[in-house]
């Protein structure tokens, strides 16, 4: 999900720590092919001589803020997202320290370039573009397949993404490629999804980027046009069956396991009906999350607990009268609804079953009922309604009506779905209709911030799920649409759980991370009627957001780090996680030469 830029007044970011590296005296000669070290233009004619390379570039010296001026003078002339995404591909493998000083200062404009929605594009064309993304043996991700377990440890250990360094992931980011975004089954084509998260738990959340891992599991795949193609670089095979699918699985993630035993595995981009069941089996043996379930759950959880509020507020909606109609009913939208119940229930004294009485699930076939006729997909029974006394609902405006809900969620990756008609009913049925279009790319949005405030006559309370222009009234008022970007949610989330070493995420933890970021917002955000807090101060609230995981690690007991532990107030922990945050400008400061200390 991509960023909703905001022209605000709002400091930008959290100030990098400033951590004591040590100084090195004498390069080590295996800094010269390292991406992370080698500065290019940065490193001065002493260092260059040092590592044998001052006869092989220019002379010039020059500095990162001037190879910043230069990459996006070259970024900005490329005429295509495509074009801009392939070069800072490229750059992330020769240049780590610009390509993140880049992505970090400019994230308003470099997210949905080195995400979405450039990532689905890249994904669709990784097969044609991956040759060029980097330099002959360097590796953007680990590739793994079905395959013994004594061969997967080998395969393994291959990634060295720093040659010559103790390479120790901290956070690992895996996906089959079977359900990528919004556009299906991609197979090894979905690489560009973990790349493009971890370079988010870096920019946004302060991970160490050489301590990150992305993983694509290549099981085949079922996608005809790709089985077709000549330059499809995946496994000419369709996917297998699901025991031989959780088997294959469960190899890998054990191999990886035992590797790094104590690494983060965020699931990414997994099949539906695969999603939940990896997230049930090794949620509370692993340390482990499903971003597509849990993290876009607490993203959107926290646009509602500020909607919620704000509509009891000015319209007198109180909490217990809300019915919220989902369309959609893949893993995401079930995590969402499971997110928001156990708000009704934990913040509003609601029963299990009261909440759950709150919301109704329509799929392909209509609304989801105990009575269609059909099979129910196992995640979808929890909400199937009892109550349609024998009537079935297909057309989504037919069940508005028959509903009357204060809150429609789109989750089905079916462009203009909600249309005219359906909006302007649902404005019709409430002062301040909710609307949260949450499917991406731009392209597979239920409907547009325009739309939206059109048919509602600008009363819309409005969250998307991909970034849409602001929408300007004929009074000359200006309206800033919401996103429900999940970047506000997984860094901090991953960054707590690594910081507070905790055993296990629970689901608690995710509850936690989504109320601090309902309440991270700043009065003046407040005041313009905003949902979400400002992108341009993502790692301030990546820090809130680590801190309030730390902290319920610590009420369940379950963190490790005694540095957690020992810290008993919120601002002593949150200080801890903030300089314990990467910054492009933690380079390890070298001796010239020519230095009188040497």
């Amino acid at each position: 999900m991509s960023p909703t830029i905001h022209a605000s007044n709002v400091p930008s970011a959290i100030p990098s720590a400033n951590k004591e590296e040590p100084t090195v005296n004498v390069i080590p000669s295996q800094w010269k092919t390292s991406a992370y070290h080698n500065q290019g233009t940065a490193l001065d004619q002493s260092q260059r001589a040092q590592l044998g390379i001052n006869a092989l570039s220019p002379s010039r010296v020059e500095s990162i803020d001037t190879q910043k001026q230069r990459a996006m003078r070259l970024l900005r002339s490329k005429p295509t997202l495509l074009e801009k995404y392939i070069m800072m591909a490229q750059m992330r493998t020769t240049n780590v320290h610009l390509f993140y000083k880049i992505v970090i200062e400019e994230l308003e404009e470099l997210a949905p370039i080195i995400y979405t929605p450039t990532v689905g594009t890249a994904c669709l064309e990784y097969s044609n573009i991956y040759p060029f993304l980097a330099a002959p043996g360097t590796s953007d991700g680990l590739y793994l397949r079905a395959a013994p377990q004594d061969e997967l440890l080998q395969m393994i250990k291959q990634y060295q993404p720093f040659p010559n360094e103790a390479y120790k992931p901290e956070i690992a980011v895996i996906s089959d490629g079977s359900r990528i975004l919004g556009l299906g089954d991609l197979g090894v084509n979905g690489i560009g999804i973990p790349i493009g998260k971890l370079q988010l738990y870096v920019s946004a959340g302060g991970i160490d980027p050489r301590k990150t891992l992305p993983i694509i599991l290549d099981l085949g795949t079922n996608n005809e046009k790709f089985l077709a193609d000549d330059f499809y670089l995946g496994l000419r095979q369709r996917r297998s069956d699901d025991a031989e699918f959780y088997a294959s699985v469960d190899r890998v993630l054990q191999a990886v396991r035992n590797v790094y035993p104590d690494i983060l595995i965020q699931f990414e981009d997994w099949s539906s009906e695969h999603a939940f069941g990896l997230l049930e089996k090794y949620q509370h043996e692993l340390l482990c999350f499903n971003d597509d379930i849990q993290g876009t759950g607490a993203v959107i959880l926290s646009g509602v607990m500020n909607a919620v509020k704000r509509v009891q507020v000015e319209s007198g909606v109180q909490p217990a009268d809300h019915r919220i109609l989902f369309y959609g009913a893949g893993s995401a939208a079930i995590g969402v609804a499971r997110q928001i119940q156990e708000y009704f229930q934990i913040e509003h004294g609601m029963s299990e079953d009261q909440a759950k009485r709150v919301f109704w699930i329509v799929d392909s076939k209509g609304l989801v009922t105990t009575d269609r006729g059909d099979k129910l997909a196992q995640h979808k029974v929890y909400y199937a309604r009892d109550d349609n006394n024998g009537t079935q609902y297909k057309d989504l405006l037919a069940i508005v009506d028959y509903i009357k809900p204060t809150m429609l969620i789109g989750l089905s990756s079916i462009p203009g779905a909600f249309n005219e008609a359906v909006l302007t009913r649902l404005g019709e049925l409430n002062e301040q209709p909710i609307v949260f279009p949450l499917s991406n790319p731009a392209t597979q949005a239920e409907c547009s911030f325009e739309q939206a405030m059109v048919a509602t006559n600008n009363r819309v309370i409005f969250a998307s799920g991909t970034a849409f222009p602001s929408f300007k009234e004929q009074n000359g008022k200006v309206h800033i649409p919401g996103q429900g970007n999940n970047m506000y949610i997984f860094p901090g989330l991953g960054l707590g759980a690594v910081l507070a070493h905790t055993t296990k995420i629970t689901d608690r933890m995710v509850y936690e991370a989504a109320k601090a970021l309902s309440e991270s917002l700043t009065p003046e955000e407040k005041h313009l009627g905003w949902l979400y807090p400002s992108l341009k101060r993502i790692r301030h609230v990546s820090a809130l957001v680590a801190t309030a995981v730390c902290e319920e690690a610590n009420r369940e007991n379950l963190s490790r780090a005694p540095h957690i532990i020992d810290k008993k107030s919120h601002d002593e922990i949150y200080n801890y996680v903030v300089a314990h945050m990467w910054s492009p400008n933690d380079v390890t400061p070298i001796k010239s030469a020519s230095d009188s200390r040497i």
